[in-house]
């Protein structure tokens, strides 16, 4: 015997059902599917098989809505800093920066629950220290 309230979630869903293949109807009446982009063409199956199966949804509805995850984010970040270090003149904001990229790499590292191995190294600024000395500048950094 079916219990009732299981027999009212699936005339619940039998219900949604009927709708949406009216909607679907009229939208092709409507011509509301016609020159779609990609129309003719084969479809592209991204592989996520690397993808826990549980988390493949999630994964897929955060690229949808252009959410990345934080490591990535700074990852990103971390990449932009060392593009703006690497063209950097001023001996006092390189060293500003190589601090941010370092705390960034830092930051990136203490959320990964990755070997220690396989962390990030940090920038250190040996040759940077070096060239303050050489230069025999006495500014505040």
């Amino acid at each position: 015997m079916v219990q009732p309230a299981f027999r009212e979630r699936l005339n619940m869903f039998l219900g949604f059902d009927r709708i949406i293949e009216e909607r679907i109807r009229r939208a092709q009446q409507k011509g509301e599917f016609e020159n779609l982009e990609g129309t003719g063409k084969p479809l592209i199956f991204e592989n996520d098989g690397h993808v826990a199966g549980e988390l493949r949804l999630a994964y897929k509805i955060l690229k949808n809505a252009d959410c990345l995850p934080p490591e990535i984010e700074l990852k990103n970040e971390i990449k932009c800093t060392e593009d703006l270090l690497s063209g950097m003149e001023d001996t006092a904001e390189k060293y500003r920066t190589l601090k941010k990229l370092n705390f960034l790499i830092l930051k990136l590292n203490s959320i990964g629950n990755m070997p220690i191995d396989l962390e990030m190294p940090q920038k250190y600024s040996g040759k940077l220290v070096e060239r303050l000395e050489a230069s025999g500048e006495n500014k505040k950094i």
